[in-house]
């Protein structure tokens, strides 16, 4: 059992308890209460709120509805305005540009574009809106007198400033100074760059807005003939200089500055059928002669002059089409060139094809000479044909094939030449008036070597030219190398018809000792003559032995002429003089009496006084008359 006291105590503390936890559950009703009465104070004032913002918004929305109908009004009024004001324009356009229209382009440009815009803009107003107002028609009148001022402004500028290049700044462009190390490239200004920014300006307008393509036509018709003109000035600037020799002085070789190719040499043109004498050459005091030599003069300066005026083609072109580039329309540019450069082209090759024609009708008369004008200008065709297709590309085909077809023709007509120069000298007939009288070197046979020695010059055109004429699929394709072999065989061929020639000749002399002397000094005068410049290696790539042959030749007419009744005279004057006959073989100095001085060594004659070395004689000193009887005279020292 649990004490009394204990229990009594213990209900003391439950009651403690319970009396606090009433105290609690007291003070939390007064708070429920007073929360409750708040809230129900917040949701009256809320409520109140509320319903005041209903009666603010139903008196607001109205008012904005109609503030906002009244913007939207003021906004439609003015952008009435706008367009009513913006439509007056277009009818007054007219009059307002009618004074620039009037006044043209000239000086002012961006101005006038800007009238012209406004114009069109009208244009296409009326078009849209009222087609058949009168307005219509009065813009559209303007609009066209304001293009064709454009295109006359187009013309004007083209027409104005366009001038042709000055000679000295062709041969700048087109030459160059060996002796510099870094060659300058000459840019050739057609336009100044104001004036050429004008016409890009007009040309651009005129392609988008005017639908015209005339101006392109004006273009190429202009710049045609300023490209004529800059050929044409270069070509008279040559024949100026040629009349003053200008040429030559120091002030024009600094402007000229280097020929594109090569000059061919001055020619003494000494060829079977011109009337020449070739030992008049150093005696140029004669007045024939000195009219010949002026009149190769010129014909240096007329193949020159034709030269450059190729090149400078080339350059022009190129630089016309840089021009071209930056005014006509891409999908034009090709056309319009085309059509620009046909004049300056075609008188090229006209001219051309009358160096052809020149030249045929040179070699109908046999003046074989005519293919010396052939060649440095066909060497420099060849040579510029690379640009020239460059330049060329995209032009049309009937333009692209005028070059090749005036190589081929002058490849053709040379080729021919030089065919008929070898037929020539194996058919020029045995005139006796025509002999020399001493045995000395034949005209045939200096006329043929001078002029095989040319071809030196000429190696790979003259190979090209007779390789042309191959038949053989090898032709088409042919090499440096099978042209120098053509020419090697052809210069054999020379030489063989020209030693065929000289043996008929020989035969005009009745006298062996006269003939033996014409043929040992023809024959030696050949081989010097091929020792003395590279036609023995060019002969040799063929024929290795030629020049064996022709010391065969020699010593084999030494022997003839040991054998003949003159040189037996000699020996049995020898020995009734009690002279020491000479051992064959032994190197002795002879001398001859004659009229004249022969220029080649060991050359026997019979009128003329000569000292040379034999491989075969003595020293002695004689005059030999011939005469028709076949009777000398020996005086001998």
């Amino acid at each position: 059992m649990i004490p009394t006291e204990d229990a009594s105590a213990r209900k003391r503390e439950i009651e403690d308890k319970l009396k606090q936890e009433q105290e609690t559950l007291s003070f939390i009703r007064e708070s429920l209460e007073k929360s409750d009465q708040l809230t129900k104070g917040m949701v009256s004032i809320l409520s109140s709120f509320e319903s005041r913002l209903m009666q603010l918004e139903n008196s607001i929305i109205p008012v904005h509805k109609q503030t906002e109908n009244l913007q939207r009004l003021q906004e439609n009024v003015d952008q009435t305005l706008s367009c009513l004001d913006h439509v007056i324009s277009y009818y007054h356009v007219a009059k307002d540009t009618d004074k620039i229209i009037r006044e043209g382009p000239a000086g002012r440009l961006d101005e006038y574009l800007a009238c012209i815009a406004k114009i069109q803009k009208a244009v296409e107003y009326f078009q849209d809106n009222n087609p058949d107002s009168p307005e219509l028609n009065t813009v559209k009148a303007r609009f066209e007198r304001g293009k064709e001022l454009l295109e006359a402004e187009f013309r004007s500028l083209l027409t104005r400033y366009s001038k042709p290049v000055p000679p000295v700044l062709i041969l700048d462009a087109i030459g160059g100074d060996e002796d510099m190390e870094v060659q300058e490239d000459v840019t050739l200004e057609h336009l100044p760059e104001a004036v050429l920014q004008d016409i890009i300006c007009i040309s651009a307008w005129l392609l988008e807005y005017g639908r015209n393509q005339d101006f392109m036509n004006v273009y190429f018709q202009v710049r045609s003939s300023q490209l004529d003109r800059s050929i044409k000035g270069l070509k008279e600037h040559f024949r100026k200089n040629s009349a003053t020799s200008a040429l030559h002085s120091p002030a024009v070789q600094t402007k000229r500055k280097e020929t594109p190719t090569k000059k061919p040499p001055k020619r003494p043109v000494y060829i079977p059928g011109f009337d020449h004498d070739l030992r008049g050459v150093k005696h140029l005091s004669d007045d024939k002669h000195v009219a010949a030599a002026g009149k190769d003069d010129v014909l240096d300066i007329e193949i020159d002059s034709y030269i450059h005026c190729i090149s400078a083609f080339v350059k022009l072109a190129q630089s016309e089409y840089a021009l071209l580039t930056e005014i006509i329309p891409e999908h034009h540019q090709k056309k319009t060139f085309d059509s620009l450069i046909q004049e300056a082209l075609d008188n090229l090759m006209l001219e051309g094809d009358n160096i052809v024609s020149a030249a045929r009708r040179a070699i109908m008369r046999h003046d074989y000479s005519a293919v010396l004008t052939i060649f440095p200008i066909l060497r420099h065709l060849k040579q510029t044909k690379p640009d020239f297709d460059t330049t060329l590309q995209g032009t049309a085909a009937s333009t692209k094939n005028k070059l090749p077809a005036l190589i081929t023709s002058m490849e053709s007509i040379g080729a021919k030449a030089l065919e008929e120069f070898a037929d020539s000298i194996k058919n020029d007939p045995d005139k006796e008036y025509n002999m020399p009288k001493d045995g000395t070197v034949h005209e045939l046979t200096s006329n043929a070597i001078l002029f095989l020695q040319q071809l030196l010059d000429f190696q790979e055109t003259a190979g090209a030219m007779l390789a042309s004429q191959e038949s053989s699929s090898s032709a088409s394709s042919y090499s440096s190398e099978f042209s120098r072999k053509l020419l090697s065989t052809y210069i054999y061929k020379v030489l063989g018809n020209l030693q065929l020639n000289l043996s008929n000749k020989a035969k005009v002399y009745e006298d062996p000792a006269l003939r033996a002397i014409f043929l040992h000094n023809n024959y030696n005068y050949i081989l010097k003559s091929l020792e003395k410049s590279e036609l023995i290696q060019l002969v040799a790539v063929t024929h290795k032995k030629v020049e064996g042959s022709y010391r065969e030749l020699i010593e084999q007419e030494i022997q003839n002429y040991q054998r003949s009744h003159s040189w037996l005279k000699v020996t049995e004057h020898l020995t009734e003089r009690n002279i020491p006959a000479f051992q064959p073989g032994t190197k002795v100095r002879r001398s001859h009496t004659h009229t004249h001085t022969h220029t080649d060594t060991d050359t026997l004659t019979h009128t003329h006084t000569h000292t040379h070395t034999l491989t075969h004689s003595l020293a002695h000193r004689h005059t030999h008359t011939h005469r028709q009887t076949d009777t000398h005279t020996h005086t001998h020292t």
